[in-house]
């Protein structure tokens, strides 16, 4: 199908986009033919992600693979007509191809090639903001790179102003042999070595607070942006788009009991995400690995829930990450908003479980009161309750009290202040070591 079924007025932008086609190849007839129009709709919403102008788009059934081109001589033929009809700049496959497979189809189609891989690669390289994203990027890109030594990317230079990963215009890849590669990749590693460091160094000085870590993780644009925005009055990038968040963002929440966590925003997951990305981000990833609460965030609006929440549980399942008592999963159904009153209905059922997935809203709030009721019931198991008398003129302990536990009821004396509270383990423990005050 041509998109919108016509070729875009040039007069509807100033500044000439890279023309492009996609295409995703159906491996299984027996893949139902809904399932291949999500994924080239997410193929398209990818492209769009970088501001191609998406000038066709289609699945093709691939019943027997070629090795040489993935596609059968027929397609490889009729798309080379049509690339040069539509006068596009660049093809898209929506899979994986290797080295030889994108060079021939190159030739073949006499236009750039990159397939699934290297569109989110290119993705991630311009939405990287800071120092450990660009560099765990770089990465990526360059060990996806080694083994190909092409002209790759530079279909996409002169949208990124020349700020790609290794040169601006001038500077091809092709230039750049395996050694100065290998050599590159050594010095990244190095670097992310220190990056790792410091980001464990202020992990350890967390658990040392301690506040509890809450991840938000979920399929790419399931809005957990938005909801990360909402919970902790913040204003992190949120937009209506794919990939919008790729570093991670933490800020301090506070629970209706006073106590604070530390919510974490982190990049979103797509189906076949690249094995280098999973390896280059596993640093950024490992907040998820760490969290005491994980909030699995699903577009509960959208037609592919379901696959999507099977992406993000293989991912996570990649990181070694399952639910646990330890380690619990708690699924919050975003954009209820969107839903009509009959969806609602059918979904809405009552349930007693403390991890039971929840209607929430991340743009209108509703529902988040109960999520953050549930975050507090999780990390509240195991916390220990004592009654402590405290000596009036020992303000810092009682004020410590109500920083660090919940305090379930007070009594005024004249020489002592009675309180009952739940605390964690160690910190009840660190109480214990207080000589000023007395349990009860």
């Amino acid at each position: 199908m041509t998109v919108n079924g016509e070729h875009p007025d040039p007069a509807s932008t100033a500044i000439a986009k890279t023309r492009a086609i996609v295409l995703h190849p159906a491996l299984r007839q027996r893949s139902a033919v809904e399932d291949a129009r999500a994924r080239v709709d997410e193929a398209c919403g990818l492209a769009a992600a970088i501001d191609l102008d998406v000038v066709h788009a289609e699945h093709i059934v691939v019943n027997r693979p070629r090795p040489s081109t993935l596609f059968g001589k027929g397609v490889v033929e009729r798309f080379e007509a049509l690339i040069e009809g539509l006068e596009a700049d660049l093809v898209i496959v929506d899979h994986s191809l290797s080295p030889g497979q994108q060079r021939n189809l190159e030739r073949a189609w006499k236009t750039k090639v990159i397939d699934r891989t290297g569109l989110i690669l290119e993705i991630f390289g311009e939405r990287a903001r800071t120092r450990e994203g660009m560099l765990q990027v770089e990465l990526a890109h360059l060990t996806y790179q080694k083994s190909r030594l092409v002209r790759s990317w530079t279909h996409l230079e002169r949208q990124r102003g020349g700020a790609g990963f290794l040169g601006g215009p001038g500077e091809t890849q092709i230039e750049i042999d395996r050694r100065l590669i290998g050599d590159r990749i050594t010095r990244l590693k190095k670097e992310l070595d220190k990056v790792v460091r410091t980001r464990d160094l202020h992990r350890a000085a967390r658990k040392r607070v301690p506040y509890p870590i809450v991840a938000l993780v979920g399929y790419t644009n399931a809005g957990k942006s938005t909801l990360f925005n909402y919970l902790t009055e913040s204003s992190v990038h949120a937009q209506d788009q794919l990939f919008a968040t790729l570093d991670p963002t933490m800020r301090a929440l506070e629970l209706p009991s006073r106590r604070r966590v530390i919510l974490s925003d982190t990049v979103g997951f797509v189906s076949d995400l690249p094995h280098e990305l999973v390896a280059a981000f596993r640093a950024t990833l490992e907040e998820v690995i760490e969290a005491d609460v994980i909030i699995h965030v699903r577009d509960i609006s959208h037609a592919e829930t379901e696959d999507q929440k099977r992406d993000v549980e293989e991912v996570l399942s990649r990181m070694d990450i399952e639910s646990s008592d330890s380690h619990p999963i708690l699924e919050a159904l975003n954009k209820v908003d969107l839903l009509d009153a009959s969806a609602r209905g059918l979904m809405n059922e009552p349930s007693t479980s403390d991890t039971a997935p929840l209607l929430v809203s991340g743009l209108t709030g509703e529902g988040t009161a109960d999520l953050i009721a549930q975050i507090e019931r999780i990390i509240s198991v195991g916390r220990r309750e004592l009654g402590v008398a405290v000596p009036v003129a020992d303000g810092k302990t009682l004020a410590w009290l109500y920083r660090k536990g919940e305090v379930l009821a007070r009594e005024d004396g004249e020489v002592e202040t009675t309180v009952t509270v739940l605390l964690d383990p160690a910190d009840a423990d660190r109480l214990t070591a207080n000589n000023t005050v007395r349990f009860l």
